[in-house]
């Protein structure tokens, strides 16, 4: 037990030797929390309290999970399940069938996306991969939040959705979207969590089959749970509160998908007699890197006060954080590469570097500059570790070598000499890619002989496929390149953070609401706490080289990069306000605080009288048509509605003016902007002669 306890701090040895019964552990960003909630579950087996094979440990991602096992594993807990909510409720779903549905077994789809192109196709609607994308992804966070197809309308309105086709289509797209799984007697992943709730509440023979298999339950990440994933564990726990969890309201960054903050910050008010341990020891980053994190996040709105943590940093002094404007994206991708290239002469390991952005579309000018240095790079996101060729013929090699004698590494290292793997690597290209793969897989077997001395081949084979279950890959050696969410629960000693403009970061169509903004500045503060040591903060003025400097750099750098700094400063060299939030629109006509997001695209209240140019919007309208026959996405996909009488209303003749309007970002304006602007300058001439 002492062994269990040593190492531990105050705050995380209080929440490891909280008695059973509910725990809430507030854990910031690098405070140890898998090691803490493991260590808990150790320390509950080993005092008797609970038997390993009657703890259910949830998360959401099965990385995490696998690697709550391996630590679970290390400290010999044997037979506690540490899966994924969904993980779970197939195993849970697919043993009490036969009592609650009866019949053969549902089938689970594995390709959401095509059910939905058939019922948008029955329906009319646009079946291009992105649009099929967006609504598929909405009728997910429907059914996250628990709607059923007739609520989803007034729901979508009340969460400000910025829907990718009118409310009422999406009604009758899930409407048919379910009618067509049913029939053909499938299962989505979502399905698995309703039936297993509904199996548990409404069978009190399988509820207490199950809560006497189960009496003890951890939930990591609770600040990222779903409505349905909270009705989940409300029928896993009944009258119970034998429940700890863990989370922090800072890194809320998937309310889009349905997730909410809030079971975790009422947690005390379910649980009055809780014990609740705050974690903000960090023991990943500089206090450097700590203080910008803090910086980042204190502006945050709508902060309950007992939720709110102030990291303090335990790791010596490091390099003060870097911040960069550039004239155009091209100069920024050759800066923040040439910086890459200096970490690398100076020692730091290429996997230990990352770039990250808000967009997946933002890497590819980031992979050619890295490309150009010979700078070798992973994008995350891309091709799974353990489905590439290479990786899969030296696991049908080990599994057919028997079990040699031998250390584990040399015997693996002779055996991936026959696919491939050579003393030195070859140069460049696919062929150094796929031999890096061989040496990750080396490198792993030298990590699981450290961990079980005792491990040979078949064990280690085991070992491999149980980390390609939970997508858990060895590092590979090679700059990561990946978006802020895929960045969440990693962490490298040197991030560079990208592309930090306004329509971007914030998001362009977060603008106007404060919930989205919110959840934006956390999403930078995620990526921030991503850093060990060197953190790097760029944005550029344009797009591309030579390109129009219609951008501004994010609102929520203007209270970090220091006032005498030259990135403080605009072209021109005009100092930038000291702004601490972004002030509230006004309408341009009475000057009235805007609140409704229709009055903030239109600068001004419903109520004031319009001055749009008819003639203008006729003009825009007949644009508009064009240009949607052309891309072939419906009208609203260009522009909407409001946006085209903003535009005839407020009649803007250059960049700046049109990306003051809201709703138009960087993305709309390199795509139309010329052609409205055209459009205006041509009414504008026109009225005054």
């Amino acid at each position: 037990m002492d062994a269990l306890l040593e190492g531990l701090d105050p705050e995380q040895r209080a929440a490891v030797e909280a008695p059973r019964g509910p725990v809430c552990v507030l854990a910031g960003a690098g405070t140890g929390k898998t090691r803490t909630i493991t260590h808990r579950i150790a320390y509950l087996c080993q005092r008797g309290h609970v038997a390993p094979s009657q703890v259910l440990a949830v998360t959401f991602t099965k990385r995490a999970a696998g690697e709550m096992r391996t630590r679970l594993r290390s400290l010999d807990v044997q037979g506690a399940q540490a899966v994924t909510f969904h993980a779970a409720a197939s195993r849970q779903l697919r043993y009490f069938w036969p009592r609650v549905i009866g019949g053969p077994r549902w089938e689970l789809v594995d390709q959401k996306i095509r059910v939905v192109a058939r019922a948008a196709s029955r329906l009319g609607m646009p079946t291009e991969s992105d649009a099929l994308r967006d609504l598929t992804s909405e009728i997910e966070w429907a059914k996250a939040s628990l709607l059923m197809p007739e609520d989803y309308p007034a729901a979508a309105a009340r969460a400000a959705r910025d829907i990718p086709a009118p409310a009422e289509q999406i009604m009758k797209l899930y409407t048919t979207y379910e009618q067509l799984k049913n029939e053909a007697q499938l299962l989505d992943f979502d399905d698995l969590l309703l039936y297993t709730a509904g199996a548990l509440e409404d069978n009190a023979e399988v509820a207490q089959e199950f809560r006497d298999r189960y009496r003890c339950f951890v939930v990591d990440e609770y600040q990222d749970v779903t409505p349905l994933q909270q009705r989940v564990l409300d029928s896993w726990l009944g009258a119970r509160d034998d429940v700890t969890v863990v989370g922090d309201a800072n890194q809320t960054i998937y309310s889009f998908a349905g997730a909410s903050p809030q079971p975790l910050l009422n947690f005390g008010r379910r649980f009055p007699e809780a014990v609740v341990v705050r974690l903000e020891r960090d023991y990943r980053s500089t206090p450097q890197v700590v203080e910008l994190a803090n910086d980042v996040i204190k502006w945050a709105r709508g902060r309950p006060a007992g939720s709110r943590l102030q990291l303090i940093g335990q790791r010596p002094d490091g390099p003060k954080p870097r911040f960069h404007e550039f004239d155009d994206e091209p100069s920024e991708a050759d800066a923040v590469a040439g910086r890459i290239k200096t970490l690398l002469d100076e020692g730091v390991a290429a996997s230990e570097i990352a770039i990250l952005y808000r967009v997946n579309a933002q890497s590819e000018a980031y992979e050619q500059a890295l490309a150009g240095l010979g700078i070798p790079y992973l994008v995350r996101g891309g091709e799974r570790f353990f489905e590439r060729a290479e990786v899969r013929q030296a696991m049908i090699t080990l599994r057919s070598s028997g079990n040699p004698e031998g250390s584990l590494p040399e015997v693996v290292r002779s055996a991936l000499g026959r696919v491939g793997l050579t003393d030195e690597p070859p140069t460049g290209g696919s062929a150094r890619e796929r031999w890096e793969s061989l040496l990750a897989l080396v490198e792993l077997a030298e990590e699981f002989a450290a961990a079980t001395p005792e491990a040979d081949l078949p064990m280690f084979c085991v070992e491999l496929d149980m980390r390609a279950e939970a997508q858990h890959p060895p590092t590979v050696e090679g700059v990561t390149l990946a978006s802020l969410h895929a960045s969440k629960g990693l962490e490298w000693d040197a991030v560079f953070l990208v592309g930090l403009v306004e329509g971007t970061m914030p998001i362009q169509y977060a603008d106007g609401d404060e919930a989205k903004i919110e959840e934006e500045r956390r999403l930078l503060y995620v990526g921030v706490t991503r850093a060990r040591e060197h953190i790097w903060l760029s944005w550029a003025l344009a797009r591309a080289a030579g390109g129009r400097k219609y951008r501004r750099r994010s609102r929520f750098l203007y209270s970090l990069v220091p006032e005498n700094h030259p990135a403080a400063r605009v072209s021109g060299g005009a100092q930038r306000p000291p702004l601490m939030k972004k002030e509230k629109p006004t309408c341009r006509v009475c000057a009235s605080t805007l609140v409704e997001a229709q009055s903030v695209k239109l600068g001004r209240c419903r109520s004031c009288p319009s001055d749009v140019d008819e003639e203008l919007l006729e003009s825009l309208r007949r644009w508009r048509a064009g240009r949607a026959r052309e891309l072939k996405v419906p009208a609203y996909v260009v522009f909407t509605d409001a946006t085209l009488m903003a535009i005839a209303e407020q009649r803007p003749t250059d960049s700046a003016g049109l990306v003051a309007i809201s709703g138009i970002g960087a993305s709309k304006l390199d795509k139309f902007g010329d052609d409205v602007l055209g459009l205006v300058r041509a009414g504008v001439g026109y009225s005054a002669t």
